[in-house]
């Protein structure tokens, strides 16, 4: 009752989001996993939906920071299997592509750097909270090096925040990968509209010298709004939205496509005219830069200044109760106040 209480507190009534519903495959799913858990397995791997480590996240291997659940090495290959069809129905194509490619570095890793002990292929974990099947309120998470999945189903409705997924190597140097760029998007789609700004608008854009060592908003429970800094889309022309748009649309394409397009139409309804874009570091690829889009409902941000410029990181971030689905789960309290 308490962690009820708290939410009708802390979030008005003017920040509920709507979102789409999305059926009970999620659930399905959910279900058929859970129930190939041994009993000790499901120890570890099911807590209860207010368990604070819900909101425990990383994007550092899990060597040095551990996850919660049970690893990937750790389960047969049935549960593999069920595992990547929960991926896939809570995933778009595209975006269950960049999680099995981002895993797939964990190998070039592994032979780049054969005495690193953090390079552990598989070394990712699955957690639930709640009981999917039973529970109107659950949730899990999928998590590792470089990839942190957050999805919170409420009455069928699926909140899919915060995400990051991250590339080390960006780009892939050599061997069978050769050639390989997980966030080749992210990054390309960044420098073509920094490259389509006026000169006065790169002025206006570029708000630091230097890049920044990561994400700012690291992994952080919740955040807020960061400073607003950058160019305005409403100060920008046609051609430059345009490219904002496509930018905005790569994180974007890794939700299931309705939840996709649903955003796409709220950040457009909402957000659009006010949305910053704003630059730190260098102008050009293969040196430190970073970069970040804000609107009034999201964050997201994206940095590659490690190992020369070959080390990225991104991730999305909901303001106002998105993260989590801290707005689904107040507005089905207040729905069930109202009934009862």
């Amino acid at each position: 009752m308490l962690y009820r209480f708290f939410l009708l507190l802390i979030f008005p009534l003017s920040m509920l989001a709507q979102h789409p519903p999305n059926g009970n495959l999620q659930t399905t799913k959910a279900v058929d996993f859970v129930k190939l858990l041994s009993k000790d397995q499901k120890a570890k791997t099911t807590f209860p939906f207010d368990e604070m480590n819900r909101y425990n996240w990383h994007f550092v291997p899990s060597t040095m920071s551990a996850r919660d659940g049970i690893s990937m090495r750790d389960m047969s290959h049935i549960q593999k299997k069920k595992l990547n069809e929960l991926l896939h129905v809570f995933l778009s194509e595209k975006g269950y592509s960049k999680t099995q490619g981002i895993m797939s570095l964990e190998y070039v890793l592994k032979i780049l750097e054969p005495t690193n002990d953090h390079r552990i292929p598989e070394n990712y974990s699955v957690a639930f909270y709640g009981e999917p099947g039973s529970d109107k309120i659950w949730g899990w998470k999928f998590g590792g090096h470089h990839i942190s999945l957050n999805f919170t189903m409420v009455d069928d409705k699926l909140a899919f925040a915060p995400f990051f997924f991250g590339a080390n190597p960006g780009d892939v140097k050599e061997g069978p990968k050769k050639g390989y760029r997980a966030l080749k998007n992210e990054e390309d789609l960044g420098f073509e509209l920094l490259n389509a700004l006026t000169a006065d608008q790169r002025k206006q854009a570029i708000f630091e010298s230097t890049a920044f060592a990561d994400n700012l908003t690291t992994n952080t429970p919740q955040v807020s709004p960061l400073e607003e800094v950058g160019v305005m889309a409403e100060h920008m022309t046609t051609d430059q939205k345009i490219i904002l748009e496509k930018l905005i649309a790569s994180y974007l394409e890794a939700m299931p496509e309705k939840i996709a397009l649903f955003r796409k139409n709220k950040i457009q309804k909402e957000d659009f005219e006010q949305i910053r874009f704003g630059w730190a570091g260098d102008t050009k690829i293969g040196a430190p830069h970073y970069y970040r889009v804000q609107g009034k409902s999201f964050l997201l941000e994206f940095d590659n200044t490690q190992n020369n410029a070959n080390h990225i990181h991104t991730v999305w971030r909901d303001f106002n109760g998105g993260d989590y689905g801290l707005d689904l789960i107040r507005n089905h309290y207040v729905q069930s106040t109202h009934q009862h």
